[in-house]
């Protein structure tokens, strides 16, 4: 929600855009609908969940900072905001200065997910695996300056190991590609409560 903005805790019946910077099927994709869904039973009005894909975020961040400041636009931020505030040189917006963050509402954890065509089974064998096979290795992220990506990147600069990295515009496509063998690894989310 934008400083300044109207508070949404008086229901009216006008709808609530919720948007999330993914693709629908994405980690935040679900997390954004059942929030939605508990949102719009409590407080009595329509929560719309509007995917706005690409630029790690920054996309569906500028259409809330553009959006009317009214209480009725919300986003779901998470680590790829903080991010892209020191990635990207020329954003046309301010994170820290026109987002207001109004809720935690789950921790992310990552995990390494391996293609199982892949014959390492354990975290040591995959990064011998990976030293014995330099740059063949591809590894997926939802976009270049995600918290998977980042993590992907410190893993290899702490193993020692070279993986070419291969960004998608959302988790989606990049499980999908990971479960059909187009890449071999991803660091995906894992959301739990608290």
């Amino acid at each position: 929600m934008r400083p300044g903005a109207v508070s949404i805790r008086s229901p009216t019946s006008r709808q609530v855009r919720f948007v999330v910077g993914f693709t629908a099927g994405g980690s935040q994709d679900p997390l954004a609908r059942l929030m939605g869904q508990w949102l719009s039973e409590r407080l009595g009005q329509p929560f719309i969940i509007e995917n706005r894909p690409g630029a790690s975020g920054n996309i569906a961040t500028e259409a809330v900072v553009r959006a009317t400041p009214d209480g009725h636009t919300l986003l779901l931020i998470g680590t790829p905001n903080v991010i892209n505030a020191i990635l990207y040189d020329k954003l046309n917006f301010s994170f820290i200065r026109d987002i207001a963050p109004i809720a935690k509402i789950i921790n992310q954890p990552l995990v390494m997910v391996v293609n199982p065509t892949i014959p390492p089974k354990t975290v040591p064998e995959f990064i011998a695996y990976a030293k014995a096979n330099p740059g063949k290795i591809d590894m997926a992220s939802s976009g270049s300056g995600t918290s998977p990506h980042l993590a992907g990147e410190m893993f290899k600069k702490m193993a020692d190991i070279n993986m070419v990295h291969v960004p998608y515009r959302g988790a989606a496509p990049a499980a999908t590609d990971l479960l059909g063998g187009q890449v071999q690894l991803i660091f995906a989310t894992a959301p739990r409560n608290g």
